[in-house]
């Protein structure tokens, strides 16, 4: 049998479904880049407040969008949209029947046209999760106007970029004098809210509309949020242990997700769930705190672990943290580089730091080390350069950077080189690559010709020549000896 309505009666009793009428849901909230993460969290945050709405909270069913590939759409759609979601404790696994999506699509398919969805009044909030380079943005955090994606949208009434999508359905809005939606980015990306909303400002005028932008800037909200939950890909063992579950029942579409779960979001007007009814959801006045360390203290870390540990052979974020050397590595990165700028007591920072490396080690959470390091190029300035700048300045360490840094581009130079093919992900591999390949003895200029690249670094460090000749050296020792070794001296 497979997972849907009709086989909700036949589940285990141990197994949480949902506590509501699936059948009375409607639409209210349009999710853009509906993938593993959306559905681990902020789909889940929204079950917890429709069980405790009762019918008031039907309203709030997701219809939820895929980007890139119709393949969750098609596994879902038979599901009536249910899933599994498998919670791994360090000791055992829980499992529970989502069922907040009312609905899916798939952006290139053009009888699903977005715009005139977002357009639904019904719609009241669109949520966003499509990864940082999903919104084409600078090392400054404005549209970059030359990325392929934006400049076919420009063009395009049948738009593929979450961009494209928010601005064609905010300009139905507009001609039809309806009260527009909040937006509600929830993306790992700084100020998210204020960031989304100048770029999609910045849209709009390259497509030479001045007055929708001033429509925008004027009664659109984009709150800030920060969000907080590891949920690897879905591995051949997650729908074994699903099926194992459900006792038979077979869901094609199940997700794990680590226990943790954080959802920090900033003040705004109008009809909302009442997400606060899952642990970890909170409306504050500002999220810059709560972002701050999030960003720099377990999203730079997980891209140390990740870059590192690939180098080292391993190839989970546990693996890596569990490392004797590199988990001491990313313990003290954490503590003493990560922590800059961050308003915390030193207290509240030592418990952060704690969590994360016990999170890290989860052994239940298969998180690929290729996954975490994807995109870095986009990542690197919040995550990295911004509290290594501010390190520098202060007279702090920037070891961990450095390293990280280091490990980084060994990663694009072991690709060029054929010596070991990682397959990293990044929108600007091959220009990364071919910096590689043209200095390819020379350490020091190809840290160099890195870190010429503004766009993703910003402007020079502090001791700029000083920190490109440490980077150097790290990255010729990453060449020339066994990447353990460097590391167990790295840790001492």
């Amino acid at each position: 049998m497979r997972l849907s309505r009709v086989a909700l009666p036949y589940l285990p009793e141990n197994v949480y479904r949902p506590q509501y009428d699936l059948s009375g849901l409607t639409p209210g909230i349009l999710h853009l880049g509906c993938g593993n993460f959306h559905r681990a969290h902020q789909a889940v945050a929204t079950q917890a407040a429709i069980n405790l709405e009762g019918k008031d909270g039907l309203r709030w069913g997701i219809v939820g969008a895929t980007m890139r590939s119709p393949t969750l759409v098609e596994r879902l759609r038979p599901q009536d949209n249910l899933y599994t979601l498998l919670t791994r404790l360090p000791d055992r696994t829980a499992a529970s029947i989502i069922g907040s999506i009312h609905a899916m699509s798939f952006t290139g398919d053009p009888l699903s046209y977005l715009p005139e969805r977002l357009a639904d009044p019904q719609i009241r909030i669109v949520s966003l999760t499509v990864t940082a380079s999903g919104y084409y943005l600078t090392a400054e955090g404005r549209l970059d106007p030359q990325a392929d994606a934006i400049r076919a949208d420009l063009i395009s009434e049948y738009p593929r970029t979450a961009l494209g999508i928010l601005a064609l359905g905010l300009a139905i809005i507009r001609e039809r004098g309806t009260t527009p939606p909040v937006i509600l980015c929830c993306d790992n990306v700084s100020n998210n809210g204020a960031t989304l909303r100048q770029a999609v400002l910045d849209f709009v005028s390259l497509r030479g509309d001045d007055a929708l932008g001033a429509w925008i800037a004027a009664h659109v909200q984009f709150p800030d949020t920060m969000v907080d939950r590891i949920a690897p890909t879905t591995s051949a063992n997650d729908v074994e242990d699903a099926l194992a579950a459900l006792e038979g029942i077979h869901d094609e579409a199940p997700i794990s997700a680590e226990p943790w779960f954080q959802w920090i979001i900033g003040p705004f007007e109008g009809p909302r769930p009442h997400w606060e009814a899952h642990p970890g959801t909170k409306f504050v006045s500002d999220v810059g705190l709560f972002e701050r360390a999030k960003l720099q203290m377990l999203n730079g870390s997980h891209m140390l672990l990740a870059y590192a540990g690939a180098l080292a052979g391993l190839n989970t974020i546990a693996e890596a943290a569990s490392d004797p050397m590199l988990g001491r590595i990313a313990a003290r990165f954490i503590r003493h580089e990560q922590d800059a700028g961050i308003g915390l007591s030193a207290q509240e920072l030592d418990d952060y730091a704690h969590d994360l490396m016990e999170r890290f080690r989860n052994p239940g959470i298969v998180h690929e080390a290729e996954r975490v390091g994807r995109n870095g190029s986009v990542k690197m300035a919040d995550r990295v350069i911004r509290p290594m700048r501010e390190n520098l300045e202060a007279g702090r360490s920037v070891n961990g950077a450095r390293l990280l840094i280091a490990c980084w581009i060994r990663w694009f130079a072991l690709h060029e080189q054929d010596a070991l093919d990682l397959a990293l992900a990044d929108p600007r591999a091959n220009v990364l690559r071919k910096i590689c390949a043209q200095a390819r003895h020379d350490h020091e200029a190809q840290t160099e010709a890195f870190f010429a690249m503004e766009e993703v670094f910003g402007p020079p460090l502090p001791q700029h020549e000083k920190e490109v000749k440490a980077i150097a050296s790290i990255l010729r020792r990453l060449t020339e000896e066994q990447v353990p070794t460097l590391l167990q001296e790295l840790a001492a």
